[in-house]
């Protein structure tokens, strides 16, 4: 049974928090413009929200933001005056202009208020303590600051997932953890309200790339540094057997009629504000002037 990153128990280490910064470190190190697509997408869509808030931002903050799509992007609309891009790989700098921090996300450096708009595309599903990084977020905001965020969700990689589970069962008669536990939908919106962030929105979309083979797939993922960082992963070369047994399966499957497999990224949608005097509130419960009795036969 999948298990929300949500659920998780704070202070459990689920990842490998020195992976995954090897894993990104290596990303960058590759030929990161052929991968980096799918991130550079979900920016446009994330920035593509602030369309319909009137106001811009003085200071904001690319959390994570790997070659900073999301930081170019609110320069290019004019949101925002000043932009901080962050990574945790500090060889993530390479080609961006403007004012850079390799910074964890789990331990944010910033000081409380001290944010306009804080925005981070593809980068807290690997935090230990989701809740919590949130909340830092929320610190760091200053009044009616506004927080972005889009991360994958449960549903991401599901053929993959499906595939090497059944794979390894196969071969060895049991799986090892290969695929991290995403968030689900239903907890996006809590998470936001638990880490003190009014005005809750989230919504979902489903991008499905194409892909030569399974192994083409697999080498994007490196090439986009997210490999398996998981504490309990599988620490030596996965069997041959398997690989091969996995991609048959996911071939077999899912290929089209042109021979290509899809692979289906689950992207979730957070918005939310801190709070502030002149946004919108609740009515109190029983402060109704109507009856619903009167509009019903």
């Amino acid at each position: 049974m999948k298990k929300p990153l949500s659920a998780i128990a704070p202070g459990h280490i689920l990842f490998d928090r020195r992976a995954v910064a090897l894993h990104r470190h290596r990303a960058a190190g590759l030929d990161w413009a052929r991968h980096r697509f799918l991130f550079d997408e979900v920016a446009a869509r994330l920035a593509d929200r602030l369309l319909d808030i009137s106001h811009s931002f003085d200071l904001a903050l690319d959390l994570g933001g790997r070659g900073g799509a999301f930081a170019d992007a609110l320069l290019a609309m004019g949101k925002a005056r000043d932009v901080i891009r962050t990574d945790l790989s500090d060889a993530m700098k390479s080609g961006q202009n403007g004012k850079f921090l390799a910074v964890d996300e789990e331990f944010l450096p910033f000081q409380e208020r001290s944010l306009d708009l804080v925005g981070s595309v593809l980068a807290l599903h690997w935090t230990n303590d989701l809740p919590g990084a949130l909340a830092q977020i929320a610190r760091a905001l200053r009044p009616d600051g506004l927080f972005l965020g889009a991360l994958f969700g449960i549903d991401s990689l599901h053929e993959l997932r499906s595939c090497l589970m059944e794979a390894e069962t196969e071969v060895t008669g049991g799986a090892s953890p290969r695929i991290s536990p995403f968030t689900e939908v239903r907890d996006a919106g809590a998470l936001l309200q638990r880490a003190g962030l009014a005005l809750p929105v989230t919504d979902v979309d489903m991008i499905t790339l194409k892909y030569d083979h399974p192994f083409a797939l697999m080498q994007e993922l490196r090439g986009m540094g997210e490999s398996n960082a998981l504490v309990l992963r599988q620490k030596t070369f996965t069997r041959r057997q398997i690989m091969m047994r996995a991609a048959d399966l996911y071939m077999e499957r899912y290929a089209d009629d042109e021979g290509r497999i899809p692979a289906s990224f689950q992207i979730i949608y957070m918005t939310g504000w801190s709070p502030h005097s002149s946004q919108q509130k609740p009515l109190a419960p029983g402060s109704g002037q109507a009856r619903l009795s009167d509009y019903l036969e």
